[in-house]
C-alpha cells in the first residue's frame, strides 16, 4: 500500500523512469533535481521550449504571466500554471495539471491531471495522477521538533532517512479543503480526506477519512 508499484500508474508520469528505480516513492525525492536536468535536455524541441536555466515548458501549456518558475522544472503537455503560482523548483508538472491561484510548489512531482488550483504549498511531496487538493490544503514537511520523518501505519514503520518530506498521495485522491497533511504521510489511491483534517502516516485505499479514528472503508 505505500510503495511506488501500490499507488502510481507511472503511465501517467514524464518521471516514470526516476520511480521506476525506487520501492519507495519518497525514495526519490533527493533525485528530482538532477533528474529534471537530465530529462530536460533531451526534451524535443518541437514540443518544449527553454524558459531559462533547467527550465523546459511544453508549447501548449498556458502559463500566467505573474506566475514565477524556478528551475529545474519541467511543465508537460496542456498544463497550467495560474496566476501568481510559485514554484521554487525541482518540480515536475505533469500533462494537464493544474497550479492554480497562490500555490506555491518545491521539490514535487505532480502526475498528469492533477490539481493544486487555489492556495495550496505542497513540498517534498509526490501526488498520483488525477489527485486533486481542495482550497487551502497544504502539506506539512518538516517536523515541528527538525527529526527525520518516520513513515507510520498500522504494522509500519519505515525510517526515511529524510528531514523534509511532505505527503505521497496515490492516484486518484481527493484532499478536503483547508486539510493539513503532516510530514510522511502516505494515501492509498482512490481515498478521500475530508475538508479540516489533520492527517498523518498511512491512510489505506479506498477509504473515507473523516478524522483519525473514523476512516471508513468505500463501498462497492
Amino acid at each position: 500500500m505505500i510503495t511506488v508499484s501500490e499507488l502510481y500508474n507511472l503511465d501517467e508520469t514524464i518521471a516514470a523512469e526516476l520511480l521506476s528505480g525506487v520501492e519507495y516513492p519518497w525514495e526519490a525525492l533527493p533525485r528530482i533535481h538532477d533528474f529534471i536536468i537530465e530529462l530536460g535536455n533531451s526534451l524535443s524541441e518541437d514540443v518544449f521550449e527553454k524558459r531559462g536555466e533547467h527550465i523546459w515548458v511544453a508549447k501548449s501549456a498556458k502559463v500566467a504571466p505573474t506566475a514565477c518558475l524556478n528551475g529545474p522544472l519541467i511543465v508537460d503537455e496542456d498544463a497550467e500554471i495560474r496566476h501568481c503560482a510559485f514554484i521554487r523548483g525541482n518540480a515536475i508538472v505533469g500533462k494537464g495539471a493544474v497550479v492554480g491561484n497562490s500555490t506555491e510548489l518545491k521539490n514535487v512531482i505532480l502526475f498528469n491531471k492533477v490539481q493544486v488550483p487555489h492556495y495550496n504549498y505542497v513540498g517534498d511531496s509526490i501526488l498520483g495522477f488525477r489527485s486533486h487538493m481542495g482550497a487551502g490544503a497544504i502539506t506539512s514537511n518538516v517536523k515541528s521538533d527538525k527529526t527525520l520523518v518516520t513513515v507510520k501505519g498500522e504494522n509500519i514503520s519505515i525510517e526515511t532517512g529524510l528531514k523534509k518530506m511532505g505527503a505521497m498521495l496515490g492516484d486518484n485522491v481527493e484532499v478536503g479543503c483547508n486539510s493539513v497533511l503532516n510530514p510522511g504521510t502516505v494515501i492509498g489511491r482512490n481515498t478521500n480526506i475530508y475538508p479540516t483534517s489533520m492527517v498523518r502516516g498511512v491512510i489505506p485505499a479506498d477509504s473515507i477519512y473523516k478524522c483519525r479514528t473514523e476512516i471508513a472503508q468505500k463501498r462497492g
